[in-house]
């Protein structure tokens, strides 16, 4: 059973909106892809295992919080479950701070 989640919005960082402008580059999500998607201010990553009609499945592979840490849970959600991720929700991955 997958975990209901609320997204954040990407805003920004919309993978959707990004490839509306260059249809000829958007990638299908495949099996062992990591997507990207914001949970609470955290970045989660997830772990494809299918997509289907504009929503993949997959497992929450990590949780990364606005600190830059690593976390094993984040609100209601926890690396190692199933969730849904429909495309509107992804993001790019934010750029890492450069501390140079």
């Amino acid at each position: 059973m997958h975990k209901h989640v609320e997204w954040d919005t990407p805003g920004g960082a919309s993978v959707d909106a990004h490839y509306a402008k260059d249809e000829q580059h958007r990638v299908t999500p495949q099996p062992g892809m990591m997507l990207t998607a914001r949970y609470h201010g955290s970045t989660v990553r997830v772990k494809v295992e299918a997509y289907k009609d504009g929503v993949t499945i997959g497992e929450v592979a990590a949780l990364v919080g606005d600190d830059g840490d690593r976390h094993d849970t984040h609100g209601d959600l926890s690396v190692g479950d199933m969730v849904r991720l429909p495309d509107d929700k992804r993001a790019f991955q934010a750029a890492a701070d450069d501390d140079d």
